[in-house]
């Protein structure tokens, strides 16, 4: 998905492939590509592939990531929490109630 494409059913495809790779605690990977020449979200195995505009400097390209997945999910960014990987390309994101 791309971040200028959000389509009310592309989003809810995206949610439900999103979901679909929670585990048990609701908790997922993410493989992060900061400095991409788009943003862009996509499942790729058991884990999340985003790539962000955004640098990783001073928590912007974190900033963007938790923004571009919670559009996806159509969720607010305060359902996210950041449990792993904050200086880390492999993040570890939990979906709270």
């Amino acid at each position: 998905m791309n971040a200028g494409g959000s389509g009310m059913s592309t989003r809810g495809a995206m949610a439900a492939e999103i979901t679909g790779i929670l585990d048990e605690n609701g908790t997922f990977s993410v493989r992060v590509t900061p400095g991409a020449s788009s943003d862009s979200i996509k499942v790729d195995g058991d884990r999340l592939a985003v790539r962000v505009t955004a640098r990783a400097d001073g928590g912007k390209a974190n900033a963007a990531v938790t923004k571009l997945i919670a559009r996806a999910m159509g969720r607010a960014k305060s359902d996210l929490e950041l449990v792993r990987g904050n200086t880390a390309r492999d993040k570890v994101f939990r979906l709270l109630d």
